[in-house]
């Protein structure tokens, strides 16, 4: 058992690290590659095969890095400006958007996947970020990558919501039509100069609450699961925000944090990995694959069901900011306990101890880019500070409606 006492912010600061490698390692580099800057969606059995949301966390990456002097500004910089030429010319995509998964080396579709909006925002913020923080020619790239995005084209005009996602050979599926990890979208989308949406896209989408354990009035996502809590406050800082409904997406997230632990505590005679240490239902990696179903009450779909034991590090790592002791107790449990979770990445995917004791090979770009962004935010607000600079960014806050509480009581 490897234990250090009274290390939770070194432990931190070991995982951030190792996130960072992650997307420093797994990156496309070679100069004469249409796919220069791409990365990898996951560290094993995805050789060729990148995901446009893990660059836009490896953009993020960068500016940690570079800031943290792990990397040189030069280098740094130098990568996400040829990163932001391979999309500009070669990564294929629709009307400004891109697919989810392309190749590495070609920036072409691969596994017949869909032109994926909520991947192209992810992108598009960590495009953003680095325009913020490495100004010149990257900021200017970004900004016609963003103006090329046709949110009207993915808008169902039917009902006023985002589509899920979109394939040449079916045409659209699916909408956004309740609270998860888009509110990115509708910042992103009603401030664009090219192609804006309606601030009452926002309004329009189904915001259900409910009480769990004594923790009232959570607005929770379908399947209660802390990715789609975490998503978008890694880049846009809502703390003292609220909407025109008074609504605090910040404050939301932590009470959706809180009650997903103690839905852990509830079920620990049920799944021997749950415990007041052991929680996290995220997305992630489980025993018969990726699921996007783990999750906690409340939620709209029967979670019951779809749990199977199986906690992801990156599920109290997510939420580091919303609830730092009890995170970082949790951190501390998982190294300490459980030393087949840390690899050379830092914290694998998932582990589940049902039938013997089970853990993820792999890691996933966009489970360690929350990890590494929510740590980055817990201890200096980096992300936060530079993202929030952004113009269309402040506008579109201020499109939505949302205002500082200071500012609410000034005016």
């Amino acid at each position: 058992m490897r234990i250090i006492k009274k290390y939770g912010n070194s432990l931190l600061k070991k995982e951030l690290k190792a996130c960072y490698r992650f997307f420093i390692k797994e990156a496309n580099l070679d100069s004469k590659s249409k796919g220069y800057g791409l990365i990898r969606d996951k560290d094993m059995y995805a050789d060729d095969i990148a995901s446009i949301a893990s660059v836009g966390y490896g953009l993020a990456a960068l500016v940690i890095g570079t800031n943290r002097k792990w990397i040189s500004y030069p280098e740094a910089y130098k990568r996400a400006s040829k990163t932001l030429d391979t999309f500009l010319n070669y990564t294929e995509g629709v009307n400004g958007f891109y697919y989810h998964f392309v190749n590495m080396h070609t920036g072409k579709r691969e596994w017949n996947c869909e032109i994926s909006i909520i991947d192209t925002a992810i992108f598009i913020c960590g495009a953003i970020l680095a325009g913020e923080f490495f100004k010149g020619e990257i900021k200017q790239k970004a900004e016609e990558l963003y103006k090329r995005i046709n949110w009207q084209w993915y808008r169902n005009k039917k009902n006023n919501y985002f589509y899920m996602g979109y394939k040449p050979e079916t045409g659209f599926w699916g909408q956004w039509d309740m609270y998860a990890e888009q509110l990115m979208m509708y910042v992103l989308g009603v401030a664009s100069p090219s192609y804006p949406i309606n601030k009452n896209m926002y309004d329009d989408i189904k915001k259900p609450n409910s009480t769990y354990a004594g923790i009232e009035d959570i607005i929770y996502t379908y399947c209660g699961t802390l990715f789609t809590y975490q998503f978008s406050h890694a880049w846009i800082d809502f703390r003292d925000r609220k909407d025109d409904n008074g609504i605090d997406w910040f404050e939301n997230s932590k009470k959706a944090t809180l009650a997903n632990r103690i839905y852990c505590i509830k079920n620990k005679d049920r799944f021997k990995t749950f415990n007041e240490n052991s929680w996290g239902l995220t997305a992630c990696v489980g025993p018969n694959g990726y699921s996007g179903g783990y999750g906690a009450i409340p939620a709209l779909a029967d979670v019951d069901k779809q749990n199977d034991g199986t906690v992801s590090p990156c599920g109290p790592i997510g939420s580091i900011v919303f609830t730092p002791e009890l995170s970082i107790k949790a951190l501390e449990n998982f190294y300490n306990n459980y030393p087949k979770l840390w690899g050379k990445y830092g914290f694998i995917d998932g582990y589940n101890l049902e039938n013997g004791e089970w853990y993820s090979k792999e890691v996933i770009g966009i489970d360690k880019g929350i990890s590494m962004m929510m740590i980055e935010n817990y201890f200096t607000g980096l992300i936060w500070k530079y993202f929030m600079k952004n113009r269309y960014v402040i506008k579109g806050l201020e499109l939505l409606g949302f205002t500082k509480e200071r500012e609410k009581i000034k005016t």
